[in-house]
């Protein structure tokens, strides 16, 4: 059995159902799918599309930070966008968040998503680092 991390941060929003913000398997980090919700767990729901992406997108980078981690590091990441129509205006958003930073990515247009938000990003990201201190071990899970 693999002792895992959980990653959490007090800049992305607490999960709001039965899972946690990331886990750290090694060196390899699972990020929760992300809402743009206000890390204090206001709602974005009638913000434009552009600020739900940069929220959803800063929530991503805030639990990739608090593993150590920074854009460089991500792998892949997937975006659930409502409306293909608003595909170019993620890439914009997107594009100016990560800057160099060019991991595999997947941009999935759907219909509608949970609470009638615009967009949800998860990732993986392979840290080139330990975890920070404050990180604890689950043991097996």
């Amino acid at each position: 059995m693999s002792n895992f991390i959980t990653v959490s941060t007090d800049r992305a929003p607490s999960p709001a159902g039965h899972y946690v913000q990331a886990k750290l398997a090694g060196q390899h980090l699972y990020i929760s799918g992300q809402l743009p919700i206000r890390p204090g767990g206001e709602p974005l729901a009638d913000d434009s599309f552009d600020t739900q992406a940069g929220q959803a997108i800063d929530n991503m980078l805030a639990v990739l930070e608090a593993a150590g981690g920074t854009p460089a590091d991500l792998v892949r990441v997937t975006a659930y966008i409502v409306g293909v129509s608003n595909w170019p205006r993620f890439n914009q958003v997107y594009a100016a968040r990560l800057g160099d930073a060019r991991p595999a990515r997947t941009v999935v247009p759907v219909p509608e998503l949970h609470y009638g938000y615009l967009v949800e990003v998860d990732a993986i990201a392979v840290l080139a680092r330990s975890a920070p201190a404050g990180l604890a071990a689950n043991g097996p899970e």
